[in-house]
């Protein structure tokens, strides 16, 4: 392992993909950092999260999580644990830097977090993956680079939200966002193209990889903006303030998804009540109160104890092993980092989250209309882009099936021209489908099935 240290200086730098970071009279009470907390707000795809799944699939109890709520939710966590770090560690930051700063960073980059998730959650990305599979044994991805075609047939909703953030949103193929360095490189949970995705020394984050080909250059650059250990080609180690994104996800799927377990009736009350005592310590004050009010105010008060008492920690666990993530030497979760209690109680909820909703037999049956929903859409779309490079490959003067033709007239601007390469234009498609919302995805699949309105 590389002996060579990170600095602070060079991983919060405020300088943009692609563009010097410019300052003036219009950034007076206005961070670099809180802009790229404003750029993704108002972009397109953070307003869509709020028709996306989060756990349940098309649920119409409207204080079930979205993606949306979800990331609203991380970000607050996220803000709260930068600020503390930055607070213990002020005297190791960067003059300019405030705990304001570096909470925002966090906050943004948590915003972000899961802005590439395709319709219906990770049944959506397993949909997608398996569909590409299919395509490869049928010859559908012959002509491609190895590379390439993992890519498509291990889509990624974190790569997908790191292109995104850098090419689809704004300035499209020119930066993207253009957010600053250090937001970036806080949002790129694994910076690592799809090569690593399964490589035996990562078994930890299996599977999971944040870069496609075609973004290549932007982790590249980022990276060298950083100083990012480089692990191996196409490979770097992680950001540190990572790590609390990560805390911040993970706190907010074990401990919220019970409440949506309660919300559907599928989890008890007192099962839920007890694992957040464990991780809270105590009762919070003035709980016994509430012993005649609705569960959904008394679990939110336990939840809130829960979470105060896993955030401290947290941001403890950071500051103790500073040193080992500014080596990119930690290699575990900063939860499991923290004291046993804390830790094993967290670790509890998500097994609870994952044996009793993520498999429950109603969540299923929709996850499966998901796989058809979004096999429909592929093969309309794909098939088109199957056309169109056919006709470039014989060289045909002939013009796309009319079919075809409205099909990919729906992609809008960006709709793939003969001159791009298949993956390319795979990659386009793939846009324009992980973009939708559910119900959005829903309803064309329907109607390319020959529903009609009218």
């Amino acid at each position: 392992m590389s002996q060579q240290i990170m600095s602070w200086q060079q991983l919060l730098s405020s300088q943009r993909l692609q563009g010097m970071s410019r300052h003036g009279i219009d950034d007076v009470g206005r961070s670099p950092f809180h802009k790229d907390h404003d750029r993704v707000v108002f972009s397109g795809s953070f307003r869509r999260m709020g028709r996306k799944t989060q756990v349940h699939p098309l649920a119409e109890n409207d204080h079930i999580h979205t993606r949306l709520t979800h990331s609203l939710e991380v970000s607050c966590v996220g803000r709260s644990l930068g600020m503390m770090v930055a607070d213990s560690l002020q005297h190791h930051l960067p003059d300019n830097i405030s705990p304001a700063d570096l909470g925002v960073i966090v906050q943004s980059a948590c915003l972000a977090h899961d802005i590439g998730n395709p319709p219906f959650g990770h049944a959506g990305e397993y949909a997608i993956r398996d569909w590409f599979l299919q395509a490869e044994k049928q010859g559908r991805l012959d002509g491609l680079t190895p590379e390439q075609k993992a890519d498509l047939i291990t889509f990624e909703g974190n790569a997908q939200g790191f292109r995104m953030v850098t090419q689809v949103e704004y300035n499209q193929f020119a930066g993207g966002m253009k957010l600053t360095y250090a937001t970036l490189g806080t949002f790129l949970k694994y910076p690592w193209t799809a090569t690593y995705a399964s490589s035996p020394d990562n078994t930890k984050s299996a599977g999971k990889f944040s870069c496609y080909q075609t973004e290549l250059p932007m982790l590249q650059e980022t990276a060298k903006a950083l100083g990012l250990i480089q692990l191996a080609d196409q490979r770097w180690c992680r950001h540190p303030l990572v790590y609390l994104v990560e805390a911040a996800d993970d706190l907010c799927y074990a401990l919220l998804d019970l409440e949506d377990g309660l919300e559907m009736e599928i989890l008890a009350y007192q099962e839920v009540e007890g694992l957040l005592l464990q991780i809270a310590g105590s009762e919070p004050e003035g709980y016994r109160r509430l012993a005649k009010a609705s569960n959904r105010r008394r679990v939110a008060a336990l939840r809130g104890a829960a979470m105060e008492q896993v955030v401290a920690a947290v941001s403890k666990a950071f500051v103790e092993h500073q040193e080992e993530l500014l080596a990119g030497r930690f290699n575990r979760d900063l939860i499991d980092a923290c004291p046993p209690d804390i830790a094993q109680g967290v670790a509890q909820a998500k097994r609870m989250a994952q044996q009793r909703i993520f498999d429950h037999p109603r969540k299923a049956k929709l996850e499966i209309g998901a796989y058809t929903t979004l096999g429909v859409l592929l093969e309309n779309f794909c098939g088109a882009v199957d056309e169109l490079s056919l006709l470039k490959e014989t060289g045909s003067d002939a013009p796309l099936s009319f079919k075809h033709k409205r099909v990919l007239s729906l992609i809008g601007e960006n709709i793939p021209d003969t001159g791009w390469s298949r993956y390319e234009a795979y990659r386009r498609v793939l846009d324009f489908i992980g973009g939708m919302t559910d119900n959005y995805a829903v309803d064309l699949a329907q109607e390319m099935g020959g529903r009609l309105n009218g």
